[in-house]
């Protein structure tokens, strides 16, 4: 997919291109130093990203406290999030990564999915404003800000929760493998919590950490 495509997806007219071609310029073919790839514009991204949410959440629930609201927004930042408006986006066929090396799976990569997600966000901030960042992210999180009426509570909240209501003690968490390359890694990590165990994995610990706790509640409402 071309940098032209991708524009017309997202529905902005650059008037400065060149931001949008290093929002799609992973760190593998951005040469020595990096500094050509889209990390900084991620890094940006990700702050424009959070503020439009957060002020989003407060226009849209103004009942909420502050807890709820923090858990709404740390669902519509994470990762996999990103990743899943990245891939819809067609930004994994359109970024430019290193051919050679064995980087075969690096743009379907849940991390740098998400990561190209932000870069177009900041590229979208400094091409045109806050507003344009705001029309785009307003526009791909619509559903997912709509979906949910209450606040959502991740895995591991769940399950300290139930543990805390039974008075039994905190879980513990504990990382047993970290594998496959640096753009994909794989983390396997172990929850012990009540006399049992389970595993899970993810491409972060802490995805890696929820992906447990939510293996031993499913146990836990199996038995």
């Amino acid at each position: 997919m071309t940098d032209a495509a991708i524009a017309a997806r997202i529905g902005h007219s650059f008037r400065d291109p060149a931001l949008l071609d290093r929002a799609l310029t992973h760190r593998s073919a951005a040469g020595r130093g990096g500094l050509a790839s889209n990390e900084r514009l991620e890094f940006l991204g990700d702050r424009v990203l959070g503020l439009l949410i957060a002020e989003w959440l407060v226009e849209r629930f103004p009942k909420e406290r502050e807890g709820a609201l923090g858990r709404r927004l740390s669902v519509l930042v994470s990762a996999p999030v990103l990743a899943e408006i990245g891939a819809a986006l067609g930004l994994g066929e359109a970024l430019r990564v290193e051919k050679a090396g064995g980087k075969a799976g690096l743009r379907a990569g849940q991390n740098v999915l998400a990561d190209a997600t932000e870069a177009v966000i900041g590229a979208l901030y400094l091409d045109g404003g806050l507003e344009a960042a705001r029309r785009f992210v307003r526009a791909e999180w619509a559903a997912r800000i709509a979906a949910d009426p209450t606040p959502p509570v991740n895995a591991k909240s769940r399950l300290q929760e139930y543990l805390l209501g039974r008075g039994l003690p905190l879980p513990e968490y504990r990382l047993l493998s970290a594998e496959g390359p640096d753009h994909r890694p794989l983390f396997t990590v172990e929850v012990v919590a009540a006399g049992r165990s389970a595993q899970g994995s993810g491409e972060s610990k802490q995805a890696a950490q929820q992906a447990a706790a939510q293996a031993w509640l499913e146990a836990e409402d199996a038995a």
